[in-house]
């Protein structure tokens, strides 16, 4: 057992907490820049987070109760830490905060300034600081609200005797709304009436638009729907939708207009929880696609990064492919690694699969195994044509067969559409100053593009010739991890909740997963345990990789009188880019809760 998963709670650490600095300025404060002195007297929770995460997403959900309920005691602040080019943009930032509606302030940090001065590691993380100012916790992950809750409750009592602690509002300006017809829409699908149903995302309901993309012919949903995301037509004339937030999928009817739950019980998966089984009975997490091949509903179920399936006939569901490890690895479905899949589309032979994270185009064929057709992993991405090998995408959310066996990608973070060509091996680019495209739709001879930032639909006549896109390439932003050769020590920091305990009642309750890319890095340590620290033999002929780490750990209520304890579980992957060099480290601490002694 990791010392500090079992240590007893002891007086917490006092850390100034740094300033909060970031080139990109302040969202949702009606203009003021804030400073931690402008907010001493609260309670802080800070949110590190980026809008391509779906963990992030998940986090900015677990938070809204808790926000909700010490809103006079309680600012949140999103510091918005860019992986992807594209999220230092802005104006993409400002979108983002709308779009998965954000109702705190939001320091914007494009050259993530205020993630270095806290050494965060991980999106999301979250880092508590106290009315006097002070760092007095930190959690990686999902999971932790109701860490969160007892560490927020616990300083209001103590500064409340302190004097210490300031009620009132925050400093929380919501921004004016705007009027559209659409709303961030996120996937569209052709009606057998020729008109086009759309997932209006933010205003949590479909759309159904005439031929002409535009005029409005009915919404549908009241309180059915949370953020839907992907469509698709079943031979019975049904829609089937991915209700995303809501961990489900959804039947619409568009000849009764009913609306019905066919899979999710609206809670999100976590692992240990049933991967098959009757679907209104299993958990789901965060379905973003669906499409109908080889008599089952596909499920991009993004939100742990596998495939799953829906089948009709008998009521069920189950994991497709992937492992829930997040990355990029063919082979048998089964041992496969995705990154948060979020797009897909049905050919005879082919299910091709928008593999977001990995900025990548892969496909599963009828033989269950995976392909990656462009992309080369979790760090790499850029907007470049040319042979499949070496051609980047970045972020991509959907992906479009074509009538000539070739695939339409939208390339969401480049805002452009692209294509890959099986016959040839070949990417192109078909149209570019498109604004967060994220699924497109065949009508006749054009190509219906959702324009997910502009809320609309754009048509466009599939052209003859590709665009020609000056090539950029680029790596993630984030500064490689110094580590010595030879022997690392990895220390998952894990310190359960006060009233809590470790869960050791059917055995270990934590659990550790160690990789690596290239899998040469490590010449001893990787696989699974159930120790939360791990002894690492780096090979120091490979100068540079990453490091996959995946922490679990589940602690109860610590009531003895209580024959059932209410359990949480708290997890995070990490990606740790790492270079090995004479002058660095031994020892890697990643904090999935608490704080590093």
């Amino acid at each position: 057992m990791n010392d500090s998963a079992s240590a007893p709670h002891r007086a917490r650490a006092r850390v100034r907490a740094p300033e909060l600095v970031g080139k990109g300025g302040w969202l949702n404060t009606g203009g003021d820049d804030l400073t931690l002195a402008d907010m001493r007297g609260k309670i802080v929770l800070l949110d590190f987070w980026t809008f391509c995460c779906i963990n992030c997403l998940h986090v900015l959900d677990e938070l809204r109760e808790l926000e909700e309920q010490h809103r006079d005691t309680l600012v949140i602040v999103g510091v918005h830490s860019p992986k992807f080019v594209h999220e230092a943009d802005h104006q993409a930032v400002v979108d983002a905060v709308e779009r998965y509606e954000v109702h705190h302030p939001v320091l914007d940090d494009p050259e993530l300034a205020t993630w270095k001065q806290y050494a965060v590691r991980a999106w999301p993380t979250l880092v508590v600081i106290d009315p006097e100012g002070y760092v007095v916790a930190q959690h990686a992950g999902e999971g932790h609200a109701n860490a969160i809750r007892t560490l927020v409750e616990e300083l209001e009592a103590e500064h409340g005797a302190k004097g210490t602690l300031r009620r009132g509002d925050g400093p929380y300006v919501p921004p004016e709304p705007v009027a559209t017809d659409l709303r961030f829409p996120g996937k569209a699908v052709v009606l057998p009436s020729g008109n086009l149903l759309v997932s209006d995302t933010t205003r949590h309901q479909l759309v159904e638009l005439a031929p002409d993309g535009e005029s409005v012919v009915r919404r549908i949903g009241d309180k059915e729907f949370r953020e839907p995301q992907g469509l698709a037509l079943l031979p019975d004339g049904k829609v089937v939708v991915a209700d995303t937030v809501h961990h489900a999928l959804r039947t619409f009817d568009p000849q009764t207009g009913a609306i019905e739950l066919i899979a999710g019980t609206g809670r999100q998966w976590w692992q240990g929880s049933p991967t098959s089984g009757p679907a209104l009975d299993v958990d789901l997490s965060s379905p973003w696609d669906v499409a109908w091949w080889r008599g089952k509903v596909w499920i991009a179920m993004a939100g742990v990064h596998q495939l799953w399936t829906y089948d009709p006939e008998t009521g069920t569901v189950e994991v497709a492919a992937g492992t829930t490890n997040e990355g990029l690895v063919d082979g048998p479905a089964a041992e496969a690694w995705f990154a948060q899949p979020s797009g897909l589309a049905a050919t005879e032979e082919r299910l091709w699969i928008a593999d977001s994270e990995t900025s990548a185009l892969r496909w599963i064929d009828t033989e269950d195994v995976v392909h990656t057709a462009v992309g080369t992993g979790l760090f790499d991405f850029g907007h470049r044509d040319g042979p499949a090998g070496q051609a980047l995408f970045q972020h991509p959310l959907g992906v479009t067969a074509l009538p000539d066996g070739s695939v339409a990608v939208s390339d969401t973070y480049n805002h452009a559409l692209r294509r890959y060509d099986p016959a040839t091996g070949e990417v192109t680019t078909l149209a570019t100053d498109l604004r967060e495209p994220s699924d497109a739709v065949l009508v006749g001879d054009d190509i219906v593009v959702v324009e997910s930032a502009r809320h609309r639909l754009t048509r466009l006549r599939l052209p003859e010739e590709a665009v020609r896109v000056e090539s950029v390439a680029h790596r993630t932003r984030r500064e490689a991890t110094e580590i010595a050769p030879g022997r690392l020590r990895l220390d998952v920091v894990f310190q359960a909740p006060t009233g809590q305990k470790l869960d050791e009642r059917y055995g270990p309750s934590t659990r550790l997963l160690v990789s690596s890319t290239p899998p040469e890095l490590l010449l001893a340590g990787e696989g699974t345990g159930t120790d939360l620290f791990r002894e690492l033999d780096l090979n120091p002929e490979i100068g540079e990789g990453v490091l996959h780490v995946s922490a679990m750990a589940a602690s109860c209520d610590d009531d003895p009188a209580n024959e059932y304890p209410a359990c949480h579980v708290h997890q995070q992957d990490w990606g740790v880019p790492v270079t090995v060099t004479e002058s660095g480290a031994a020892r890697l601490p990643l904090i999935l809760a608490g704080m590093d002694a």
